[in-house]
């Protein structure tokens, strides 16, 4: 009956997720079905369990959420996001138009950038150069998930997701973890997804197929649409809904200033994870006040946590007149920040009372005896959860806190590197997360006005298929070669 439970309280979750219903009441509620059928006792599970570890997942990390989403405020409300966007179209000229919008992506989000401001930014700069170059728009989306949601998200060392933060108070690695492994990923993740768009493209110019129409309106239609908001915030870190508060500078930024702000985000997150950090002494940490803690535990949340907010002074330093109501933005960006910090949170939470129940067991024993070893077991686990849950940030988290401990003896017991597992966690949890049901690919294509029979064949043939050869490549290297 236990193992009963925790698939109805899954699969609960997932169905009614996927129709719109807030995580914040599935996920108690689901967790309360899982433990009812275990015969367990509801209310410590409520309290003690779900609600103990929704709170230690926001102790730790609701600091990038909110730094995160201010910054992407910023960002956008001062036309930097616009520059950069402008500047990689103008430089790449129509004849490069899908790696224009692939690299405006890239960029944007490698320098912090929150991904669904990236979305309602790159998605009209997206329109006018695939409508100049008659590109079918069904391809814009694919063009777009390329750019923001693979290699950006979990690949590249040092990037300020909250992907790539959460393992790393688990294995006590850093945002640069498996760098070599990382580049080696987003090369691959790159290559082959820009192949196949431009595949993709040919195929259409030799049908005649041409742009198409446009949906007139799509764009505030989505950014209105409670059922978007709703999946959207338990796929990344900020909420549509606040896109709409604060003030955007009618004047684009300069693309030095709109740069400037990425480059420091890169900057101050490497400096502080390997020169500033390594040498300050923090034995202070081991104090009880102070959480009992290590700095190996921290250094990771700490770094970008720092790198973003010397982004947010750059940013504001350098638009303070395109910032008329600076207030009002900073305010929507951090309220931006609350909604996915508590949807992803709460599915930790019911990660949390599932990983307790004794059926359980069955589960986790299935995993591990996954042959291939450690690495080829801790990607499936990431990736399944991912999948049901939609959320790559959701599903790592669930895997890590219920399996985190047991891989780190593994590795130990392997000698396999931390930053490894790292880096396979990461990118196994960003694979088959976007499934139909995933919010960020749902609003993707509502703010494109396209439907998932339109394009999303081309969305999974870039985000999926590419991170996995990506996923197959880095635990194939880092089981000949050990981490670089």
């Amino acid at each position: 009956m236990g193992l009963l439970g925790l698939l109805v309280g899954l699969g609960l979750l997932v169905l009614f997720a996927f129709r719109g219903w807030s995580v914040l009441l599935l996920a108690p509620f689901a967790a309360l079905i899982a433990a009812l059928f275990g015969g367990e006792p509801l209310l410590a599970n409520l309290t003690q369990v779900f609600m103990v570890n929704a709170a230690e997942f926001l102790a730790q990390f609701f600091p990038i959420f909110l730094l995160g989403a201010v910054f992407g405020k910023l960002m956008d409300d001062s036309g930097a996001v616009t520059s950069v966007a402008g500047f990689m179209a103008e430089r790449l000229g129509e004849r490069r138009v899908i790696p224009a919008v692939v690299l405006a992506g890239a960029l944007v989000t490698y320098g912090g950038v929150s991904l669904f401001v990236a979305f309602f930014v790159i998605v009209p700069m997206a329109r006018s150069l695939f409508r100049g170059a008659s590109i079918p728009r069904r391809l814009i989306p694919a063009a777009i998930v390329l750019g923001t949601s693979t290699f950006t998200m979990s690949a590249l060392p040092g990037t300020p997701s909250i992907q790539n933060a959460i393992p790393m108070p688990f294995f006590g690695t850093t945002p640069f973890a498996a760098p070599g492994l990382g580049i080696v990923g987003s090369l691959i993740m790159l290559g082959a997804g820009l192949w196949w768009l431009h595949r993709a493209e040919a195929a259409a110019r030799r049908a005649g197929e041409g742009y198409g129409d446009d949906a007139e309106g799509a764009i505030e239609q989505a950014a209105a649409d409670e059922l978007v908001r709703e999946r959207a915030t338990t796929a990344r870190e900020f909420d549509p809904a606040e896109l709409q508060h604060g003030h955007r500078s009618e004047r684009p930024s300069p693309v030095l200033n709109a740069m400037a702000p990425l480059v420091v985000v890169v900057t101050v997150n490497l400096l502080m994870s390997l020169v500033v950090l390594p040498r300050l002494d923090v034995s202070y940490l081991a104090e009880r006040r102070f959480g009992d803690t290590t700095l190996a535990a921290v250094a990771g949340v700490w770094s970008v946590a720092v790198a973003l907010a010397a982004a947010i002074v750059t940013t504001i330093a350098l638009n303070w007149a395109r910032l008329p109501v600076l207030r009002r933005t900073m305010d929507a960006g951090a309220n931006a920040s609350v909604l996915p910090a508590f949807s992803v949170a709460s599915l930790v939470g019911f990660g949390a009372v599932v990983a307790s129940l004794p059926a359980f067991t069955i589960v986790r024993d299935w995993v591990l005896a996954i042959e291939g070893g450690p690495l080829v077991s801790l990607a499936v686990a990431t990736n399944i959860l991912a999948a049901l849950t939609g959320s790559a940030s959701g599903g790592l988290t669930i895997a890590l806190d219920a399996l985190g401990p047991t891989y780190v003896e593994l590795a130990a017991r392997h000698g396999i590197d931390l930053a490894l597992m790292h880096r396979v966690a990461v990118i196994g949890a960003g694979t088959l997360d976007i499934l139909p049901h995933n919010g960020a690919v749902v609003s993707l294509l509502a703010i494109c006005g396209l439907t998932h029979r339109d394009s999303y064949f081309d969305i999974v043939m870039v985000g999926i298929v590419t991170s996995l050869l990506a996923l197959l490549a880095v635990i194939a290297l880092g089981t000949a070669l050990g981490s670089f």
